[in-house]
């Protein structure tokens, strides 16, 4: 339940999550956008800019990106110890790992290069087969917002012998993890809550979004404007320059592909080899990132509950499909009649239909047995507070909760000023309520939470139009037709938009993010392959789901 990524894909914290944070991140895994241009910004865009312009021979030709742009390409990190402060065991486990720790200077504002600057806390796990070098690989896993500076020995790992060929860069981007701070100082550190069941439920959400949206403005308006994809895109060229790298390849999960296509667009000729894993279409990127995931979201539920039916020994949650549903019902029916509590002592947590949607939402984009099985654990626990009966909450819940619905633990607010940041929002509450009551009649349980205001609604306008696909770009594309975060026809349409991409499907998961995580021996060889050599498949492949 992070405000950054993701479900599946690789852990995305400075510190390595259980299966439970695992499990729960994978809500911000699918959440997105908004946008505007000012005439102040006219230098950044993309047809004919200096950023658009490819890289000459020359290295530091290479590195201009615009007026007074040179100072950020030509700096050098220097590389050193991980470690922040005595209790940063993260930071201990990537000096024992090899992995060297820098920060980059980038303009807060590129269009003022001169003026106020940021840092971008980066990470490297340089190559060991020197011989064979092939050059750095960049993450992203998503988010928007998710640190990916304690990623590169994981990514080491996925990308077995070819790994050793590359320089492995993790970064946390702008006002996230590592990097220069973002914290609105929000009550809660989740907002993609749900309507609930009424009218009254929703203004109550419309009062909550919009006193979000102020507190983070009264707390960071001098960045806000600033912090946006294609401003991390920027960070990420600098980043390129910074390494001494011509080119730079790519792995990016979720929303990190959407960063990744939004790369290729604003720097062509810049990018290597890039691997976009369930993939985002651009098009579709937007505050209400989830519209449209409904159905996908109804078929991973209803899987997981004829998994659970078999094992009703285990969970006491029915003995069919049906019956197991009939139990998440009597759940969502409880909370609307009024906050249940879950937990005890200090670790009790009242919760209402505006956030069991989001708990039940968290628990179903990944199908492996290991998080079936903790989403059985938390469901047993909402159908026992259901009932009135005290519970205990199972061992990893509760940090997570407390941040999700508390704010505690970590910053909040940068995913959302991302998402934002990006494309600007419809402002009319009641256009929302109809959006939700005609979703609800389809869509019952997650209508109400793809449809529902968010704190974009009350947001700054963006400094700058959303990025449009309309170069071509080399990518391989990996996706799962039950993907219910970024659905499989995200990345049909990214396949489409870019022509000479290949498209890696798996058949038959329900999964969001599978490189190197979902253990997939056609997805994993397809992948390395492609990163050992730079040569796309002749033509999309297809996958099956192994089972045991």
């Amino acid at each position: 339940m992070r405000s950054h990524e993701a479900a599946a894909a690789p852990p995305t914290a400075d510190r390595t999550p259980g299966p439970a944070a695992r499990r729960a991140s994978s809500v911000g895994l699918v959440l997105a956008a908004c946008l505007a241009t000012t005439p102040t910004l006219a230098v950044a865009a993309e047809a004919g800019s200096a950023e658009a312009a490819p890289p000459s021979a020359s290295a530091s030709a290479a590195n201009r990106s615009g007026a007074g742009l040179d100072r950020y390409y030509q700096q050098r990190p220097d590389w050193g110890s991980c470690v922040t402060g005595p209790d940063d065991t993260t930071g201990r486990d990537l000096d024992k790992a090899g992995v060297q720790c820098a920060d980059v200077t980038v303009p807060l504002d590129y269009a003022a290069p001169r003026g106020r600057t940021i840092t971008v806390a980066i990470s490297r796990l340089k190559a060991t087969d020197t011989r064979h070098r092939i050059g750095a690989i960049l993450l992203n896993t998503g988010g928007p917002g998710g640190p990916a500076r304690a990623y590169p020995p994981t990514a080491r790992a996925a990308m077995k012998e070819v790994g050793a060929r590359y320089d492995i860069v993790g970064f946390d981007p702008r006002f996230v993890g590592r990097s220069t701070p973002l914290d609105c100082g929000w009550p809660l550190g989740m907002t993609w809550l749900s309507a609930g069941a009424d009218r009254a439920g929703f203004d109550r959400q419309v009062a909550l979004q919009k006193s979000l949206a102020d507190k983070c403005r009264a707390t960071g308006a001098s960045v806000l404007p600033h912090i946006s994809t294609r401003n991390t895109a920027r960070d990420m060229d600098v980043i390129r320059g910074a390494l001494g790298e011509r080119k730079i390849s790519y792995l990016g999960y979720s929303y990190g592909t959407y960063l990744g296509a939004v790369y290729t667009q604003m720097f062509p000729g810049r990018h290597d080899r890039m691997v976009l894993d369930g993939a985002i279409d651009p098009g579709d990127y937007r505050p209400r990132l989830l519209q449209g995931t409904e159905r996908a979201n109804e078929k991973a539920l209803s899987d997981w509950a004829g998994w659970a039916a078999e094992r009703h020994g285990a969970y006491g949650l029915g003995r069919t499909r049906a019956e197991v549903l009939a139990s998440v019902d009597r759940v969502v029916e409880a909370s609307a009649r009024g906050p249940m509590t879950i937990g005890s002592g200090a670790d009790a947590f009242r919760i209402d239909d505006s956030q069991v949607p989001l708990l039940l939402f968290s628990g179903i984009a990944d199908d492996t047995e290991p998080a079936r099985a903790s989403f059985g654990e938390l469901l047993s626990v909402l159908v026992e507070a259901a009932g009135g009966a005290p519970t205990t909450l199972p061992a990893g819940f509760a940090g997570e909760l407390r941040y999700a619905l508390r704010g505690e633990g970590e910053p909040t607010g940068a995913q959302s000023a991302i998402i934002c940041g990006d494309v600007a929002a419809g402002r009319d509450p009641d256009q929302y309520w109809r959006d939700i009551e005609r979703s609800r009649a389809a869509h019952p349980l997650f209508g109400p939470l793809t449809r529902n205001i968010n704190p974009c609604a009350f947001w700054d306008r963006p400094r700058e139009e959303p990025t449009q696909v309309r170069r071509d770009a080399p990518a391989l594309i990996v996706a799962a037709t039950g993907d219910p975060r970024t659905t499989y026809k995200g990345s049909v349409e990214l396949r489409r938009q870019l022509p000479s991409s290949r498209l890696i499907t798996l058949e038959g998961a329900n999964r969001h993010g599978l490189y190197g995580s979902y253990a997939n021996t056609c997805v994993d060889d397809q992948v390395n392959r492609y990163l050992a050599t730079g040569k796309l498949p002749a033509k999309d492949r297809t996958c099956v789901k192994q089972t045991d």
